[in-house]
């Protein structure tokens, strides 16, 4: 919830915006190190591009993800200028 009400605001008003998440694009390079070292951890990172436009694109496959234990949730994000 709390991505969604930080992120529509600032993409709502784009006619068409093109999502891309990460994943370990963003994870390989930006290490995270946290102690006591957490049982799941779940780091998301969004980019995204304004567009006029419609593009096709093929559907990016996300894998599931199940919480265990202390968990770790990261979320974060960027516009693509």
């Amino acid at each position: 919830n709390e991505f969604i009400v930080y992120w529509l605001p600032r993409m709502e008003h784009n006619k068409y915006n093109l999502i891309s998440f990460q994943s370990d694009k963003y994870t390989d390079t930006a290490k995270l190190k946290i102690t006591p070292e957490p049982d799941s951890m779940l780091r998301v990172f969004m980019t995204y591009v304004p567009l006029d436009e419609a593009v096709d694109i093929e559907p990016q496959e996300l894998s599931t993800f199940e919480r265990s234990g202390f968990t770790v949730v990261e979320w974060g994000g960027s516009e693509i200028k």
